[in-house]
């Protein structure tokens, strides 16, 4: 049987897009580990092994492969969020609350996402910025809805939703600044030991307010 000698459309479609995400998973690693602006085109076409103009076949400025790896980094929490809110009969508020931080946790260690968190939005122009936070306002709508479910289903305790969302946030995503995948501890053990925090709290005997300061 002769092998065909032109790939079809669909083919020639996949295979330009597994080649334009191949472009940003490396530029978003290289954008994560040297800072956008002294990382070049020429340093992304480098870890390729490709000629610079190779690169602009798959996109049109250096601008667009950030705007489009923190879209992905963002729209992967997005979607690990949705999942979480979906999970209507997987269990309580909390339960699924806990569900999105884990996956969250995974999230901000790979390349993506670490790209999101190290990197993020703000070296873009004012306008592309702001189409990208839209999306992590409707992250953080997600985020205080499940605190929400979880303060009247009574699995989590009578909180400001707005003040844990951030938190946690803020707690989950620095791991990405911290974490070393090459050393001794996994994600998964960093995720349930920071959660585990936010579940039980630190204190020994529990602590109803923190003291007013003088």
């Amino acid at each position: 049987m002769a092998t065909a000698l032109w790939k079809t459309p669909a083919e020639r479609e996949r295979e330009r897009a597994l080649k334009r995400e191949a472009v940003l998973r490396v530029a978003a690693q290289a954008f994560a580990e040297q800072g956008f602006h002294r990382t070049s085109l020429d340093d992304v076409a480098e870890r390729l092994n490709v000629t610079k103009p190779t690169i602009y076949h798959y996109v049109r400025s250096k601008d667009e492969i950030l705007f489009e790896c923190v879209r992905i980094g963002l729209e992967r929490l997005d979607a690990a969020a949705a999942s979480a809110e979906a999970r209507r009969s997987g269990g309580s508020g909390l339960a699924r609350l806990i569900v999105l931080w884990t996956e969250y946790a995974h999230i901000v260690t790979e390349d993506f996402g670490r790209c999101l968190i190290l990197v993020g939005e703000d070296p873009l122009p004012a306008e592309t910025r702001k189409e990208l936070r839209a999306l992590k306002g409707k992250i953080d709508k997600r985020f205080r809805g499940l605190i929400e479910a979880g303060i009247a289903d009574g699995s989590i305790r009578s909180c400001d939703p707005k003040l844990l969302a951030f938190a946690a946030a803020g707690a989950l995503s620095w791991i990405a600044r911290w974490h070393d995948p090459a050393g001794p501890l996994s994600v998964d053990h960093i995720a349930r030991e920071t959660i585990g925090l936010f579940v039980n709290g630190i204190g020994a005997n529990g602590l109803e307010s923190a003291p007013r300061r003088e």
